[in-house]
């Protein structure tokens, strides 16, 4: 258990796999915008071509790149038809995609589940552009409602996902968000109705080229899979890792895994990662101004964000990083960063190790925007709520006390930022404490109780002027 092993690889040793540099470098579900566009830039370097880093699969000898394209946030059209419901920018998706497999990009991440269940549609339009042999496409078993738990109910999401996304195979198949409710719940999701062996039979008759899982919450769920490992024989597995979870992510919530103790029980079975989150949300890209400051001062050129993919991409067991890409400048600035990588040397490990520390002092909630707490039954924007305080904590306009020489200018910014960002009607204050959103969570948030908090700093805001 997570516990017993926690400490597995020690710091000495951690630092010695990450300075292999040259032998590595050889090698949610209803969101589709980024609420956090502008994130400190690297500069406007050009962007290489033909040097992406690639790693490959030990069971299929697949060669991906180090820089996945998640697709969960896919960019959207703000003015649309009253009544329509997609309203993913099919154009730019397009110009996206095609932008990132001419610069190396061949892993395409989706899900029935994402941008309110268009993702796959998308992509399926996007990616039938090109040759088949030239991408790998993986999408999950989203089967998340009690109404999908049947047999029935599951294999027709799974069929329907081939039809969407216009494929015979999917290279890459997970059982999504395993471990957010429990074991019960993984099992009747996956084991009473069949489903996990009908998905290993499908792998046999080649319609499944990969079978993994994505993990979230409970470990113990996380463990068991592992434990059945020689049966199942999973392909990958998608886990959450980057510079703050690495060590931090019980103290962040008592109900998530550190990830070094995730990457050690995958690197224990040769399995490798699939990463997601490296940006946690995008926190790592738009931290305090200090840490800024800090990352900047040690490599100018090179934006906030890099440091975090580095990280991720510095593991020799990680197949692919995601990253979900809604603007031109993201992917740009992830190909600058990857092409080739520049794995992470001793001394910037620790000093990101250094840094993660630094970055705990800063109360944020950890938010992801994966926006699976959404809908609200109550028009709540729940992420929008979350990261506005976040990115007012960023920037220091976080004061309680009004004799603060600071406090005039943190009150307005935190406000005026607060009505712009959030509709009236969709902010805190309208929050009943239903609890509908908490269980969806993957960072295990108690979020009417965060939503309560911001609603009653926002009021003694308008009391104090």
């Amino acid at each position: 258990m997570e516990k017993e092993n926690k400490h597995e690889i020690d710091r000495r040793k951690f630092l010695k796999v990450l300075g292999v540099g040259a032998s590595i470098s050889a090698t949610s579900f209803y969101g589709c915008r980024d609420n956090m566009k502008k994130s400190v830039s690297g500069g406007e370097t050009e962007v290489p071509t033909n040097k992406m880093t690639y790693r490959t699969s030990p069971s299929t000898g697949d060669k991906v790149s180090i820089l996945g394209y998640g697709c969960m946030r896919l960019p959207t059209i703000s003015q649309q038809k009253k009544g329509e419901t997609n309203d993913i920018d099919q154009d730019m998706v397009n110009r996206l995609t095609d932008y990132a497999i001419a610069h190396g990009v061949n892993y395409f991440d989706t899900s029935p589940a994402y941008c309110k269940g268009f993702s796959e549609h998308a992509m399926g339009i996007a990616l039938k552009r090109h040759p088949r042999k030239s991408y790998y496409i993986a999408t999950k078993l989203s089967n998340f409602s009690p109404d999908t738990w049947s047999r029935e109910a599951s294999l027709a999401m799974y069929h329907n996902s081939f039809k969407e996304l216009q494929v015979d195979y999917i290279d890459y198949m997970l059982l999504h968000g395993i471990g957010m409710n429990g074991m019960e719940e993984f099992e009747k999701r996956y084991v009473d109705n069949g489903m996990l062996d009908f998905l290993i039979d499908e792998r046999k008759a080649g319609r499944i080229r990969n079978l993994g899982f994505s993990y979230h919450g409970d470990v113990r769920v996380f463990d068991y899979l592992l434990s059945i490992h020689d049966r199942v024989k999973w392909n990958f597995v998608q886990i959450q890792l980057n510079y703050l979870d690495w060590k931090y992510a019980k103290e962040i919530n008592p109900r998530n895994t550190n990830a070094e103790y995730l990457y050690n029980e995958l690197q224990k079975k040769k399995i490798p990662a699939v990463i997601m989150e490296p940006l946690l949300g995008g926190r790592l890209s738009n931290v305090h101004d200090h840490i800024v400051a800090r990352l900047k001062q040690r490599r100018p050129e090179d934006s906030v964000a890099s440091w975090a993919f580095r990280f991720a991409g510095s593991f020799p067991g990680v197949l692919t990083v995601l990253s979900g890409m809604t603007y031109m400048e993201h992917l740009q600035d992830n190909l600058r960063t990857y092409s080739p990588l520049n794995p992470l040397s001793d001394e910037e490990f620790a000093f990101l190790e250094q840094t993660a520390e630094l970055m705990m002092h800063y109360p944020t909630i950890p938010c992801n925007d994966c926006k699976y707490c959404m809908p609200c039954p109550y028009g709540i924007d729940i992420p929008g709520v979350l990261l506005h305080y976040n990115k007012c904590v960023n920037e220091g306009n976080i004061s309680e006390n009004v004799g603060d020489e600071n406090y005039r200018k943190a009150r307005r910014a935190f406000l005026v930022g607060y009505d712009r960002s959030v509709p009236k009607l969709r902010q805190a204050n309208h929050c009943i404490g239903c609890n509908q959103c908490s269980r969806h969570c993957p960072q295990g948030i108690d979020i009417p109780h965060e939503l309560h908090r911001i609603d009653g700093f926002v009021e003694k805001l308008k009391q104090n002027v």
